[in-house]
């Protein structure tokens, strides 16, 4: 009896809602945003132009802090407590093993030129006058750098015939391109081509050697009228009719033209030394070194005069 009056104790169990708080949705927030500006610079990459492209890419390899702070690439540091040396941006010596010849990427240098050359197309395409010049002209991408060719026709010569007077198409030519050109800091030489007809006097008076002379300095006058910066120039030259262009007649107009070049920084360092750039000097003694070590090796004479010349 005692055990059917024993009560009956039912237990139940609390179950206490625990808040998970926010934080996936900061996290949800974060990668929804990546993802739109990852989206957003797809889509600017893929509408714009060259230098939209150029521009977006610039700003990715930009280090942040330099970019708030409004300062450049080059002068940037990647740790707050900078090394010593010359270039405080490099620990020292480091500086010192940087090759000058490759201080610039070759892209870089190539989409540089390749933005010029558009510009001025460009520029030529908006004027009605210039327009009708685009048959004779001719831009290409070489090792030197950017080169720009100018060339006569039959029916519409650059100059005057047999004369360095600049005719007005053309005067109008290089002061639309020479803003462009002026706009980045690379050397620029201009030389001066001729066809094969000589002068009534041959080689002995005013000849193609004058002529083409006198054309490259008559188109700098009207670079540096147009605005140009005449500490651009690098040289000015005539080669007559000794470089004709590849595949044409010798007696072909289009061989009487204007070439500009916008050099490289290595093109240009070349032609300032004078064929030798930093380090061959050292390398053609060393290699005259070995030379005569082998020459003695074979039972050669010993040369105690100093060599005259290279030959490569």
């Amino acid at each position: 009896m005692a055990e059917e009056h024993r009560p009956i104790i039912i237990r139940r169990k609390k179950v206490v809602q625990k808040h998970h708080g926010g934080s996936w949705k900061i996290a949800l927030a974060d990668f929804m945003t990546a993802l739109m500006a990852l989206f957003l610079v797809m889509w600017i990459l893929s509408t714009g132009d060259e230098e939209t492209r150029q521009s977006v890419a610039e700003y990715f390899r930009t280090p942040l802090v330099v970019a708030m702070a409004g300062g450049d690439r080059e002068n940037s540091a990647s740790s707050v407590i900078q090394g010593g040396g010359p270039d405080s941006t490099h620990s020292s010596g480091e500086q010192a093993r940087i090759d000058y010849r490759m201080q610039t990427r070759p892209a870089d240098v190539r989409r540089q030129f390749q933005n010029i050359q558009r510009q001025i197309e460009r520029a030529i395409q908006a004027d009605p006058v210039l327009r009708q010049l685009e048959a004779q002209m001719r831009l290409d991408l070489t090792r030197e750098g950017l080169r720009i060719q100018m060339m006569d026709t039959e029916k519409r010569p650059m100059f005057e015939i047999g004369s360095p007077t600049v005719a007005p198409y053309m005067s109008r030519l290089l002061q639309t391109v020479a803003p462009i050109l002026n706009s980045v800091d690379n050397a620029l030489t201009i030389s001066g081509h001729t066809d094969s007809i000589p002068y009534a006097g041959g080689y002995v008076g005013y000849s193609n050697w004058e002529l083409s002379s006198d054309r490259a300095n008559a188109s700098r006058r009207e670079l540096v009228a147009g605005g140009m910066d005449p500490n651009k120039l690098l040289s000015i030259s005539g080669v007559a009719d000794r470089i004709p262009l590849e595949g044409a007649d010798p007696r072909d107009p289009m061989n009487r033209r204007i070439t500009l070049i916008l050099h490289t920084e290595q093109s240009a360092e070349f032609i300032r030394r004078q064929g030798l750039l930093p380090g061959d000097a050292e390398e053609f003694e060393r290699l005259l070194e070995q030379d005569s070590e082998a020459e003695l090796g074979e039972g050669g004479v010993s040369i105690d005069e100093e060599p005259q010349g290279f030959f490569l």
